[in-house]
């Protein structure tokens, strides 16, 4: 009885200390620039919003938490999107969600050259035409990444900026 209670003390304390698999593989870590507060703006310099990222779930997630610093056809426009390395696939993947029925999910995402991107998969954008979504952040050092978000509708030859956004660290 004494084996038994000791083994079952031991794997309690294993389990205690125990970390994440998120927390030291370096793979779950390459989009940490964008984690911080920041204030967004526009291509005009004009405040788009403020956009709060966290580290969440022990390391496995970065959340982020976007408020419109204006309304748009009368509603503050607030959304959230989950970004984590997915290692089943070796890919990175963002879906985002907001307060107006938007939903969108980047399941093919990578990171190289100091910038994350993200794609979509193929979705029908209108009753015969196929668009695909592409979100990239390129860290720009340790106060500022810019987010810019492109569609295209034949198949990734020629891409349409969406929105192009400047975040800037609040202090």
């Amino acid at each position: 009885m004494k084996l038994l209670t000791f083994l079952f003390s031991f794997c309690m304390v294993c389990k205690l200390n125990a970390q994440s698999p998120c927390t030291n593989d370096t793979m779950y870590h390459q989009f940490d620039f964008w984690i911080g507060n920041w204030e967004v703006y526009n291509p005009k310099n004009t405040k788009a919003g403020d956009s709060k990222i966290s580290s969440i779930l022990d390391q496995c997630v970065i959340l982020e938490e976007w408020k419109s610093a204006n309304k748009q056809n009368g509603v503050l426009f607030e959304g959230k999107s989950f970004n984590t390395y997915n290692a089943s696939t070796k890919q990175w993947q963002q879906t985002w969600v907001d307060n107006v029925g938007g939903c969108t999910e980047y399941l093919n995402g990578n990171f190289s050259a100091n910038k994350m991107e993200f794609k979509t998969n193929a979705f029908l954008i209108a009753a015969d035409t196929l668009a695909i979504r592409k979100l990239t952040f390129y860290n720009l050092g340790i106060n500022k990444v810019r987010q810019h978000g492109q569609i295209s509708k034949d198949n990734g030859n020629t891409w349409n900026t969406e929105f192009d956004l400047e975040y800037r660290r609040k202090n």
